[in-house]
């Protein structure tokens, strides 16, 4: 029987998101709506093959730090690269630094964000994904701007932010500055979104919808 459930894991060992009980929410909520369940985690011990079996993709919601042991790191490996479906949002950048296989995982490594959420003006970059075919071509956001060490290889970029539409200071990557992307790991389907810092933007439908897609492209059969 194929897995009916989805893993939200939100364990920190640093910096900790006020909007990851409301980011739970809504994953409860978007899963059921693709016809899943979800069981929420923060307990790393869930990854071993046993448990992720049960799992058709597994969202790492904001953690951050090293929240996995060297059996569980290899066990979530296996897990997407034998086609397991992962999702990283918004802080999911900033973990597990010391693990250099997670940086295909995840994609880029968080660097920082200009202080507090601020508007900015987001181009779609692929229309024809399910996180963004809702989206118009340019879509006007407040959220924290994160940076990262260096723009993701291997990946399909799906959304960019115009640096020119917020002030990113010294963490100006210039353009292209990528903030949403997927890529295919192996037999596994990844995808990230740097967007979701708000407590608020969980209850936004357009963001809800950006979350939605990225969250069915990783699910089997997508």
């Amino acid at each position: 029987m194929a897995p009916s459930a989805i893993l939200v894991f939100t364990k920190t060992t640093g910096f900790r998101h006020e909007s990851i009980p409301a980011g739970l929410a809504a994953f409860e909520g978007l899963a059921a709506e693709l016809g899943y369940e979800v069981e929420h985690s923060e307990d790393a011990a869930v990854f071993n093959p046993l448990d992720l079996a049960r799992f058709a993709a597994v969202v790492w919601l904001s953690p951050s730090g090293d929240v996995l042991g060297e059996l569980e790191r290899a066990a979530l490996a296996d897990f997407v690269t034998g086609g397991g479906g992962w999702m990283g949002v918004h802080g999911a950048a900033t973990a597990e630094q010391s693990w250099p296989f997670y940086r295909e995982l995840v994609g880029a490594r968080f660097i920082g964000h200009p202080p507090g959420c601020t508007e900015g003006e987001i181009d779609v970059k692929d229309s024809g994904h399910a996180s963004t075919a809702h989206l118009p071509e340019r879509w006007s956001w407040t959220d924290e701007w994160y940076s990262f060490d260096e723009r993701p290889e291997g990946v399909e970029v799906l959304l960019e932010v115009d640096e020119d539409t917020y002030v990113a200071g010294d963490l100006a990557m210039g353009h292209p500055h990528p903030l949403a992307w997927h890529r295919r790991l192996e037999a596994g389907r990844c995808f990230y979104t740097a967007l979701g810092h708000d407590a608020a933007a969980y209850e936004d439908e357009t963001f809800r919808s950006h979350l939605k897609g990225g969250l069915q492209s990783v699910l089997p059969g997508k």
